[in-house]
Parts: structure tokens; sequence; C-alpha cells
């Protein structure tokens, strides 16, 4: 959902006002601006922060940097001396600041080669802006128990017009045990794939695994952007339509593949940056859902384990299935989660079964170029494996269950002065171990209109109208959690900076029940917070 001019400008013009603190009624009265102003409110989202144990803690810095260019940041990262593992809990820590003008920018971190982290940044103000993110990042302790070589990648263009240097400083927080406080579970070690090679969209290597593995997860760090329009996939239609993204269908799936064999498959999330549908307004001050802590999908890969302990290199490849031929665009960092029998020096399995389904999608189009068109698209598909590993408690039995859907009905007038999106998607795995059922189900989705048509007053000028929801929700048999995002904002295009008279309204609202209940809700109007409060 773009407009191809629109896309191309950074915006930067937001009033900062102080916050509204309230439970249910405000604690003080705030007027917000009548639009928006040379700054705005500091991003903030509705999640709840990373739960910590009450135990002593180390804070180990792994980056601090100004990024201006797409130079990679580099370091050491060194275990903290005064908080020895195992811990309890490793949380990453990011702060960031950016004033002037910018575009949004992707960055990510790698430690030892593995990636533990992805983000997008805000668009700044004027007068500049300050966030933070936090990630538990307890799974990948296994890695951390060593020095590692680190990276972050925040690539970055600074100069006479975009002048925001990215300020960047991120740590990792080391929460010790206690007699109440026991370790944390994870795997026994995290692997990066070797030998990465890169064919069109497909992500390729190598891993050679412990010849005792029991369990086996993958997870893949995974987003579009650049590459024609695959950072806009999601609104993508044939070539013949006309449309200014005209990458295809809409649907896309992430899928891994074991030896030549699918091994996996999931639905990715569609994102929205801080500059996306064409409307930097509509994010400010907080973000779409999820866009500062992108999360990898992940992948149940345990019913292979048994094929892949005799100590031989096996090829991994991640393909992006829906993109053109040819086309790149997609960022894929694969890692691998390894549990093995301390018991034994080898395991051994194979397969019982193996059943997936071909992708079952229907695409109804229309349109030509310069008049209406639609494409409404249907798609699922299906996946069960089963598996067997022989371990030194006998043979553990893993099932794996994947079922993806997606609904999506796109439709835009002629000139694309109204672009309309109604979409879902639903991407539900099961694994079943030795009668151990584990169950996580995604369901999230947009309903959207972006409007672009003349100013009846400037000549030139444009009004962009964006109006939009968001839900994000994720299941399991432990607790529910959903994140919405509710708002509407407007600015004239085609016109100085000064004058684009943008204004904006937003709600987003983060809701868990399980261990207890999390209700947190911000609404702003202009790019200032006039509510925040909590319902539990």
């Amino acid at each position: 959902m773009r407009i191809r001019s629109v896309a191309l400008i950074s915006l930067s013009v937001l009033l900062l006002a102080p916050l509204l603190l309230g439970l249910g009624a405000p604690a003080h009265a705030v007027t917000p601006p009548a639009e928006f102003g040379s700054d705005y409110d500091d991003p903030r989202t509705p999640a709840p922060k990373v739960a910590v144990p009450d135990t002593r803690h180390c804070e180990v810095q792994i980056v601090r940097n100004q990024f201006r260019n797409f130079d990679p940041y580099q370091a050491t990262y060194t275990p903290p001396a005064g908080c020895q593992g195992p811990w309890s809990k490793v949380v990453l820590r990011m702060h960031g600041e950016v004033k002037g003008v910018q575009y949004d920018r992707l960055g990510h971190i790698t430690i030892g080669g593995v990636g533990v982290f992805r983000t997008s940044t805000p668009e700044p103000s004027a007068d500049g802006i300050a966030w933070d993110v936090e990630k538990d990042v307890t799974s990948y302790s296994p890695l951390l128990r060593t020095s590692q070589p680190v990276v972050m990648e925040l690539g970055n263009v600074v100069n006479d017009t975009y002048t925001g240097v990215l300020d960047i400083t991120v740590t990792l927080d080391f929460y010790t045990t206690d007699r109440h406080t026991p370790a944390a579970r994870t795997a026994d070690d995290v692997l990066p794939l070797q030998n990465q090679t890169r064919q069109d969209s497909d992500l390729i290597g190598t891993a050679t695994l412990p010849r005792n593995t029991t369990r086996l997860l993958g997870e893949v760090y995974v987003t579009g952007s650049g590459g024609g329009c695959e950072e806009f996939w999601d609104t993508s239609a044939p070539a013949e339509t006309g449309y200014s993204c005209p990458d295809g269908s809409p649907y896309r799936e992430v899928d891994v593949s074991i030896d030549g064999k699918l091994a996996g498959i999931a639905l990715p999330y569609p994102y929205i940056y801080t500059g996306g549908w064409s409307n930097p307004y509509s994010w400010r001050p907080s973000p779409a859902p999820r866009a500062f802590d992108i999360k990898p999908l992940t992948y149940d890969l345990t019913p292979f384990a048994g094929l892949l302990t005799d100590g031989k290199p096996h090829e991994f490849r991640v393909h992006v299935d829906g993109v053109p031929a040819g086309q790149s665009g997609w960022f894929t960092v694969p890692n691998l989660h390894v549990w093995t029998d301390a018991h034994r020096a080898q395991t051994t399995g194979g397969l019982t079964s193996y059943a997936v389904s071909p992708l079952a999608k229907t695409d109804d189009v229309s349109g030509t170029p310069n008049v209406a068109g639609s494409d409404t698209t249907n798609a699922s598909r299906n996946l069960t494996i089963s598996g067997y590993v022989d371990t030194s408690a006998g043979r553990v039995r893993t099932s794996v269950q994947r079922t993806l859907s997606n609904v999506s009905k796109h439709t835009w007038e002629a000139g694309e002065t109204r672009d309309t999106l109604d979409a879902n998607w639903r991407d539900t795995a099961t694994t079943i171990s030795n009668g151990h059922v584990e169950r996580t189900d995604l369901d999230y989705g947009k309903n959207g209109v972006l409007t672009f048509l003349p100013n009846a007053t400037i000549p030139g000028g444009y009004d962009v109208v964006t109006d939009l929801k968001i839900h994000d929700t994720i299941r399991t048999p432990a607790r529910t959690s959903t994140e919405t995002y509710d708002g509407r904002a407007s600015w004239i295009y085609g016109v100085p900076r000064d004058q684009r008279h943008a204004t904006g309204t937003q709600t987003v609202r983060f809701r868990e029940i399980g261990h207890g209940c999390y209700d947190h809700t911000l609404t702003a109007v202009n790019g200032v917070y006039t509510k925040d409060f909590y319902r539990c």
C-alpha cells in the first residue's frame, strides 16, 4: 500500500508535549496541538516490559555507535565476570536517539554469527526523539557462555538532506540464580548456518549437528524490504493490472528444506515500518505492532533430528514462496537451537510419516492500467511430519503439524486514488512429543484504506489520508496476547514541509491473559499522548 512518489519522502514534523498519565481517568488535562509541529512525544509501545527475577544482575554493553552509513559496527562480547552462568534470564535492551530528517531504517544484531535481534527505527522529529526496545534473549544463553564477535548492521545515509544520525546503545543484562530462581531451561547449543550463499530470495547454508542431537528447532528472522515492492508484498498485484506494486499475488510463505526435502512452512508477518502506508504520521508516536522488535519465525524440525546425527554437514535452504522469479528483496537469517543427550555419544532415528500438501491458492484478479482493479486471494497449506529419535531415555516420537491460511481482498480505484485492504493471516503449529502437546496459534490482520486526492485549494497538492486497523494475536495453552492499532492520519503532499498540515489520532493496546492479567492502552493526538492507562 504505497504511492510511489510519496514512498520516497522522509517526514519529520511533530510536536513534543507532556504525557497524560491515568488509570481510566486523566490526572490532569492535556490539550494536544491542532496539528503536528516540530516535535512529537518519544515513541512508546503498549506491550509489557520483559519480566525479570529479583536477583543480582550484571550489564554488558555490546553496541555503542552512531550510525551514519552502511558500515557495520563490530565488537567483541565477553561474558560478565560478576554474573557467571547459568543465568535465570538474559535481556537485550536497546536505546536509540535521532533528530532531524531521516527514513525508517532496518537493523540487525548477530553474536557469534547467530541472529539475536532485528528492529526498525522511528522517523525522527526536527528536535529529536529517543526510544527504547527490550527483548528476552534467554534462549541464546548457550551462545553467551564464551566470548563472541558482535556485529550490528543499521544502514543509514546522512547528508545535507537526510540529517538524522542514529545514536544506538545495546546492552545485555544477565540475571543470576538463587534458591528460589532456577537457571533457565534452554537448548544446549545455538548454531548459525555455515557456508551461506544466496539464490534470488533463497538462502542456502549447511550445518553439522552434534552426533547426540535429540531435538531441533529452527528460527528465521525474515522481512521483505527493498527488491521491487517486497517491502509492501501484502498489497502486491499482478503486473497486468497496472497496479504500482506489480510483484504478483500477495501471498508469501517462508519454507525450510533439509537436504532438498521440505521440512517446515510458515507465514511471514506483514510488518509496517514507520514510513509505511504512505503516511509516516500514522506511526507517530507509537509504531505498528512488532515494528521495533521483529520476531523470528519458528519451526520444529525434530522429526528430522535422527537423520542428521551422522557428523556430516547437511544443507538447509530458506525459500520465500511467491516472490517473482529473479527478484530479491528478502532478508533471511536462520538459526538452529539444538538439544543433546548427555548420556549417549550418538543418537539415531528417522521419519515415520510425511505429508505436505501443495499450496492451494486462488487469485480473483480484475483491472487494467489506469482503471479500477482488485485482487482477492484465498490460500492454504498443511504439513504433518512425524519421526523418532532413539535416546538414552528411550525412543522419543515427535509429530509436527502446521496449518497456514491467508484471505486477502485488495481493491483500488482508477489512479489508485482510493486503495483498500482487508487481509487476515492464520498460522497454527502443533507439536506432539511422547504425548506432550505444544500449540501456538498466530492470528493477525489489517483492515484499512488509503486515499490520495487533489487538494481543493492548493494547485499540485494532494490530500493523503490513511485509516487503518491492525490486530496481532498469539495463542498458546498458557496465555493469549493481542496487540491492536487503530489510527487515522492525514497530510498534504506536494507542498513545503511546514505547510503539510498533518494530523493524526492513534490508539494502541496490548492485552494478555494467562498467568495474571495485563491490559495497557495508549492514545495519541497529533503526536502527543493524551491517554496512558491500565485496566488490570
